[in-house]
Formats: structure tokens, C-alpha cells, sequence
């Protein structure tokens, strides 16, 4: 029996936040059920960031009490939602919508850290505790970041033992599952490889997804590579979606149609239907009035 993979679908906040272009409630409530209807069983719809930092994220707080309200009452069973919060405040702004799962973000670089969130990463940490307790009592599921895991665009390359170390502390706090991050797509297999092996040390596999970007165009060979290490979760991004604000006009979040494609090619499952992601990587790249990078949706099945 082909081993089941899941796909963590990114488009509607990782994707979307990075976007020059900004798109409306009604065409993200559209995507992401479209996205569902496509197969994808965990999808990330939003975040509860400052919408005068990320505008493109604003009003998720009404978009997903709309969700929510859907799968109370009997709509998009089995999947799992999920939302990013940064803080405290979010973390209330979220159980106010009444989601089940949220997830935290942290970097593997001080500089990053400074630049993205505007503290370090100990204060960070610091951050995550009333978030957690918040978790806890009412009985949220959280998911873990971990970012610029293999180099940083401020610092290079990054010390693995310092990803080893934040894994240890991300997974002492309760997070079920840690998506280690390669941010501005610069990691390589044998990069990886390492990466993994040493944090296989530090989680069970299966709490370990990977999240790679194809900003050099190494991202389905990481991929490829994690799977060799029985890594069997990946966030990815419909049609590409997201860019890379640390690498100006290059591809960011790999293709989901392409990692689908290359599973279902390998014999493995992932309960998604490419034809249907295709139709809808056309459909939102109207939407965006752009062509998507995904290489699939651009090629299509091959004949036979």
C-alpha cells in the first residue's frame, strides 16, 4: 500500500501575504474552497497579523468565523484549518472565531528575528507562553515555525545546532508538529539531509514537515530527499503563490500541483485531485492577473 503523504496547503496566508496584488474575503473564501474541493485536507487560511503590516491579511478574523461557522455545521469534514498568530493578542483574536488550530512562528536567526517580528529570538519564545496556555484551555491544536533554518538573507548560512536547539524548545512548549523552513530557497539536498538527521534526534519524523521555497529552483529535489528520510509532510503553495520578499522577482512557496504531481509519479498518496488544482491555479491566477509559476498547471498531464 503507497504511503499516504500530507500537504499543507500555504496559498491563502503564506501564499497570499506575500502578493503584491491584494485579493478580496469573497476570492479567498472561494479559493480555499476550491482548494478543499480539490482534495486538500490542511489549509492555512489566514493570520492574525497587524493588517498596517499586512494589509493582504486583513479581515481573516470575519473570513474564518465564516469557516468555521460552515464546519459546525456539517461543511468540510475532515479538514483542518488553521490560522498564524504572533502573539497574545492574536491568539485572543483567534478563539474568538472559534478555530482549532493555530500555529507559532519563530526564526533560527537573530537579525531575521529583529527584521520580521521586531524582538529576538528569546523573546519570541517569550511570547509563545501565554500563547500556549491560551491553547491549552481551549483546546487548540499548535503547530510550530521554524524559519530560515538552512540561511538567512541577513546572516548567510545558519548553524544547524542552533535549528536543533530551537526544535528542542518548540517541541518543550507543545506544539504538535514543526515546519522547518528554508526562506529564501537557497538550501540543497545534502543541506537538508543534515538538517533532518540531526533534528530526527530531537522530534519523532512524523511531528517533523518540511517547508521549502523554490527560489533557486532546488525545491522539488529537497522534497525528494526529505521523502528519503521518511519525512511525510510538506507545505507547499498552490500554483507558487507567495514570491519571495527576500529575493525580489523570484519564485517563493514550491508549486503543489508540482509536489503532487512527483508523488503521485512515485506511487504515493495524497488524496488530491491535480485536474482540479489546475482549474483553480488558472482561476486565481486571473484573479491575481498574473501566470502562476507552477510548472504543472503550465504543462499539464502528459499524453499518452
Amino acid at each position: 500500500m503507497p504511503k499516504m503523504i500530507k500537504i499543507v496547503e500555504m496559498g491563502p496566508r503564506d501564499g497570499l501575504q506575500n502578493e503584491a496584488k491584494i485579493i478580496d474575503n469573497h476570492v479567498r473564501y472561494e479559493l480555499i474552497r476550491q482548494l478543499v474541493d480539490g482534495g486538500i485536507k490542511n489549509v492555512e487560511i489566514g493570520s492574525f497579523v497587524s493588517p498596517e503590516k499586512i494589509p493582504q491579511m486583513a479581515q481573516s478574523a470575519e473570513l474564518i468565523t465564516h469557516i468555521m461557522e460552515e464546519q459546525r455545521s456539517g461543511k468540510y469534514n475532515g479538514v483542518r484549518f488553521r490560522a498564524l498568530v504572533p502573539n497574545e493578542r492574536g491568539m485572543l483574536e483567534a478563539i474568538k472565531t472559534r478555530i482549532k488550530e493555530v500555529a507559532i512562528f519563530a526564526s533560527s536567526t537573530e537579525t531575521f528575528s529583529q527584521k520580521n517580528i521586531n524582538c529576538s529570538i528569546d523573546e519570541s519564545f517569550e511570547r509563545f507562553a501565554p500563547v500556549m496556555k491560551l491553547a491549552k484551555k481551549n483546546k487548540i491544536k499548535v503547530r510550530g515555525y521554524l524559519s530560515t533554518c538552512f540561511y538567512c538573507p541577513y546572516e548567510g548560512k545558519t548553524d544547524p545546532s542552533v535549528v536543533f536547539k530551537l526544535a528542542a524548545r518548540m517541541k518543550k512548549l507543545g506544539v504538535y508538529e514543526l515546519s522547518i523552513g528554508d526562506t529564501i530557497g537557497a538550501a540543497t539536498p545534502n543541506e537538508v539531509s543534515t538538517v533532518i538527521k540531526g533534528l530526527k534526534k530531537v522530534l519523532p519524523t512524523k511531528a517533523i514537515a518540511m517547508h521549502f521555497h523554490d527560489t533557486r529552483g532546488t525545491a522539488i529535489a529537497n522534497v525528494l530527499e526529505s521523502l528519503k528520510l521518511g519525512i511525510v509532510t510538506f507545505d507547499s503553495s498552490l500554483g507558487g503563490l507567495g514570491g519571495c520578499p527576500y529575493a525580489p522577482g523570484a519564485q517563493g512557496n514550491v508549486s503543489t500541483e508540482d509536489v503532487v504531481y512527483m508523488l503521485h509519479g512515485m506511487g504515493y498518496k495524497t488524496g488530491v485531485d491535480l485536474g482540479k488544482l489546475q482549474m483553480t491555479n488558472h482561476w486565481i491566477g486571473l484573479k491575481m492577473e498574473k501566470q502562476l509559476p507552477a510548472k504543472f498547471s503550465k504543462a499539464g498531464f502528459p499524453k499518452i
